[in-house]
């Protein structure tokens, strides 16, 4: 049965139509030869352009991915589609979601690194390694590191568009749900039957009953092409704060 459910599914891949195209890896313009000092540099570029391309393709991929299941999982009975996503969805659909959250802190993570050391060609002897420790790199210290290179504040606005609020709420806040209490299921299920309120202004506590239905596919796959084309901007954003390194850096290369 297993088999012949992954032979369905990828007959359903072939198939589907891929809309959006994958962002680039390889596009970095360091001089060369390049002096030693931006070896950091340098290093930090390749592996981070290279891992939020891959974020981003993934997310790309796995949209794709839900579709062609959704195709499959249409005619069955729920015990049908109960044991599909046991075996095959589940852990799509659950990375999907949380990849926009992971793919955001990559850009502030990668951000914050770069324009750091990207700062060394402007301010020579003066410059100073005072960057976090790296579990501390939050949004506060791209802001500080970004701040002096014109292009960071249009990077920033889209990054702050990206795996945002909105999408958040529209996902149920899967995340936090997932981590620390009930997330909702896929395909088929129910969960949070009861939840328990607080109204502050009134200085109550009830409990309502009824439970979170299942998100489907073709939904969720929905929701990660929106964040694939807010990821995408992002990264041509991403990608102009580079440059504006590259050129500064590139001005002060003395071999």
């Amino acid at each position: 049965m297993l088999v012949e459910l992954y032979r369905l599914y990828r007959e359903a891949l072939d198939a589907t139509v891929h809309g959006a195209q994958p962002v680039e890896y390889d596009w970095g313009k360091l001089p060369n030869p390049l002096n030693g000092v931006w070896l950091p540099y340098s290093e930090m570029f390749n592996e981070f352009s290279r891992e939020i391309a891959n974020s981003l393709n993934t997310l790309n991929d796995y949209s794709l991915r839900l579709r062609a299941w959704n195709a499959v999982i249409a005619p069955m009975d729920d015990k049908e589609k109960l044991d599909t996503v046991h075996e095959f969805i589940d852990p799509i659909a659950t990375i999907g979601l949380n990849l926009p959250y992971v793919i955001r802190s990559r850009f502030i993570f990668a951000a914050a690194h770069l324009s750091h050391q990207a700062s060394r060609s402007r301010e020579g002897a003066s410059w100073r390694d005072d960057f976090p420790l790296d579990g501390e790199v939050y949004f506060k210290a791209a802001d500080k590191f970004g701040a002096p290179w014109e292009a960071y504040s249009a990077f920033k606005r889209c990054v702050e568009k990206f795996g945002n609020k909105q999408y958040q709420s529209a996902t149920r806040d899967f995340r936090n749900a997932y981590n620390h209490r009930l997330s909702s299921r896929f395909v088929i299920g129910i969960t949070q039957i009861v939840t328990r309120e607080v109204d502050a202004e009134a200085k109550s506590i009830r409990y309502t009953f009824g439970g979170m239905p299942a998100l489907g596919l073709d939904f969720v796959a929905g929701l990660l092409d929106e964040q694939y084309q807010l990821g995408t901007e992002a990264f041509l954003a991403f990608q102009a704060l580079v440059r504006e390194h590259e050129a500064s850096i590139s001005k002060n290369n003395i071999v």
